[in-house]
C-alpha cells in the first residue's frame, strides 16, 4: 500500500497499510464468538493470499447452526471491520473512522448542495427485460423466466418476485421514495432502470466530467428525476458533480442524510483490488451514520455469485440429479478426474445436504474481493435482524468490463454454458436486479427462519448452485472450453 494513501485506509500494522494482516484479523474477530476453533486457524494463516478460501468458507458453516450464530458472526465481522480501519485526512494523521462521519447531521459543507434534472420521457408503465436483442414482456417474460427455472439458472423464488411487478405495474416508480444509488455509473447498478420507470434517484460517483456527462445525458431521454451532488459553481454540472466516497465521505454521508423521500440506500460500489475494501468501508460508515440518523432507511445489495453460499435442498438435489445424468459422467470424467487427482469435474455437493454448501469462488479475484463483499453480506444480515427493511440479491454472473478484462474469468464465462451455467449481458443483469429491489421495497421478501435463506430468496445464480459440478473443479476446463470457441 501506497504510504501516501489518505481518505478511508488500512490500518498500520508494523509500519505498512497491511491488506492480508488486516483481512485475517477481521476473519478471525468475526468468527471468535460462535467458532473459536476457527478463529486461531484464521489467526495462523501464514499465507492468507492463497490460504484465505478455507477461512470464507468457514464464515457461512459457522453461522448455519442458528440465526443467532449468523447474526453473531456477522455483528462481530463489521464491529472488526470499523475498529480497525482508519480515517486519514491527509495521509498521515490516523484517527478512529467513525471521525469520518461525526458531525454529519449538521449537513454537508457550504461547498456541496444538490443539482436536480427531470427527464422528458414519459415513464414505462409494464416491465419489459432485454434479452438476447429482445425485450421480454407479458407472456414473453413468463415464458423466459419459466425456461430460468427449469435451467436451474435462477431460483423459483425470482420467478415468483418477478411476477408480482410484472402485475403490478404501478410499483415501477416508488412513490414517496428516494434511491440513492452509491456508485451510480456501476454496469450493475439500477439506476438507467428505475430512471426509466419514473424514480426519484440520488447518485453518488466520482468527481469525473466524462462520467456525469453520460449519466446526465441518459436522464435527459428518460422519465425520472436524477439528484446529484454538485459543488458550487458556474462551470456546467458535469464539471461540479461527484463525491470521492474514499476521501468526501462526511460531505457524502451528510448530503445523503438530507435528502428528502424515504430513502433507499443502495450499495453498488466496485473497485480493484484492496481499494475494493476501503471504498465498501466507506459505504458501510455511511450507512450507519444514516441509519443513525434516519432509522427507517432501506438497505439494498447486489451479491457476487462467485462467492460462498448456503443452498436450499432443492438445488442440491438437482445438482446431483444432473451429476448422474450429464454425458461426462460416462465419457470424460473418470479419465480426467484420474489424470487430475480428483481436481477436475467433483461433484457439487454430498447427496442429501440441508442446506448444500455452494463454493464459486474464483481465485483469482483475490482476498480483498471476498471481504469485500462479505462486509456487504454481514451489513444485509445485522440490518434485517434489526428491524430494517433489506433487498440483498445474488446477481447473475455477467460480462461487466470487469470480468472482461480478466482474461481467465472472460474465458471461463465464455465456456460457461457447457456447464449448465448461464452468464448474463449487463443489460438483462441490471434490469432483473432493479425489478427485485422494487419487489422487495414494495412488497417485502418474506420472513425466513435464517440469513441463509434471505440471501438465497430469489437468487439469480446462473446456474452455480445447481450444476453438476463444484464450479472450481470445472472453471478450467470451461476456460479451454472458452478460448477453443473463441472467434
Amino acid at each position: 500500500m501506497a504510504s501516501g494513501e489518505h481518505g478511508v485506509v488500512f490500518p498500520l500494522v508494523d509500519g505498512r497499510r497491511s491488506t492480508s494482516a488486516t483481512g485475517r484479523a477481521v476473519v478471525a474477530d468475526a468468527l471468535r464468538p460462535v467458532d473459536p476453533v476457527g478463529a486461531g486457524a484464521a489467526e495462523r494463516e501464514t499465507n492468507w493470499r492463497s490460504g484465505y478460501l478455507t477461512h470464507f468458507r468457514r464464515l457461512v458453516e459457522a453461522g448455519l447452526p442458528s440465526y443467532s450464530d449468523a447474526r453473531s458472526v456477522a455483528e462481530a465481522g463489521l464491529a472488526s471491520v470499523q475498529a480497525r480501519m482508519r480515517w486519514s485526512p491527509d495521509g498521515a494523521d490516523d484517527q478512529p473512522l467513525a471521525a469520518a462521519v461525526a458531525g454529519a447531521a449538521g449537513g454537508p459543507s457550504g461547498l456541496v448542495g444538490s443539482e436536480v434534472l427531470t427527464g422528458g420521457a414519459d415513464p414505462d408503465t409494464a416491465l419489459t427485460i432485454p434479452y438476447r436483442g429482445r425485450r421480454l414482456a407479458g407472456d414473453d417474460l413468463r415464458r423466459q423466466l419459466d425456461a430460468w427455472v427449469a435451467a436451474g439458472v435462477v431460483e423459483p423464488s425470482l420467478r415468483e418476485a418477478v411476477t408480482a411487478v410484472l402485475e403490478n405495474p404501478d410499483w415501477l416508480r416508488l412513490e414517496g421514495r428516494t434511491v440513492v444509488v452509491l456508485g451510480a455509473a456501476a454496469e450493475m447498478g439500477p439506476l438507467r432502470s428505475l430512471l426509466r420507470w419514473g424514480a426519484t434517484v440520488a447518485a453518488v460517483d466520482l468527481p469525473r466530467p466524462e462520467l456525469w456527462t453520460g449519466l446526465l445525458a441518459d436522464t435527459r431521454d428518460l422519465a425520472g428525476t436524477l439528484v446529484v451532488p454538485a459543488r458550487a459553481g458556474h462551470d456546467d454540472v458535469e464539471r461540479r458533480a461527484g463525491l470521492d466516497l474514499l476521501h468526501d465521505l462526511h460531505d457524502a454521508t451528510a448530503w445523503v442524510a438530507g435528502l428528502d423521500g424515504h430513502l433507499v440506500l443502495g450499495n453498488y460500489v466496485y473497485a480493484d483490488g484492496a481499494t475494493n475494501v476501503r471504498v465498501s468501508t466507506a459505504v458501510d460508515a455511511l450507512t450507519e451514520a444514516v441509519r443513525t440518523l434516519r432509522s427507517d432507511t432501506a438497505l439494498s445489495f447486489l451479491a457476487t455469485p462467485t462467492d460462498v453460499f448456503a443452498v436450499p435442498a432443492e438445488a442440491v438435489s438437482a445438482s446431483v440429479e444432473s451429476y448422474a445424468q450429464r454425458r461426462t459422467s460416462k465419457v470424460l470424467r473418470v479419465p480426467l478426474r484420474t489424470l487430475s487427482g480428483g481436481r477436475l469435474l467433483r461433484r457439487n455437493y454430498v447427496p442429501g445436504e440441508d442446506p448444500g454448501i455452494n463454493d464459486s469462488v474464483v481465485l483469482q479475484q483475490g482476498p480483498n474481493y471476498l471481504l469485500a463483499k462479505r462486509i456487504q453480506r454481514w451489513r444485509a444480515t445485522a440490518a434485517r435482524a434489526a428491524g430494517s427493511t433489506v433487498s440483498f440479491k445474488v446477481a447473475p454472473p455477467t460480462r461487466t468490463r470487469s470480468v472482461v478484462r480478466n482474461r481467465a474469468l472472460a474465458a471461463a464465462y465464455s465456456g460457461a454454458h457447457r456447464f449448465g451455467v448461464e452468464v448474463f449481458e449487463p443489460g438483462t443483469a441490471n434490469t432483473l436486479m432493479a425489478a427485485l429491489l422494487v419487489h422487495d421495497l414494495v412488497k417485502g421478501s418474506p420472513a425466513q427462519d435464517h440469513p441463509w435463506q434471505d440471501e438465497a430468496y430469489a437468487a439469480a445464480h446462473g446456474g452455480l448452485w445447481r450444476c453438476a459440478y463444484d464450479p472450481r473443479s470445472a472453471l478450467g476446463l470451461a476456460a479451454m472450453l472458452g478460448v477453443a470457441s473463441a472467434p
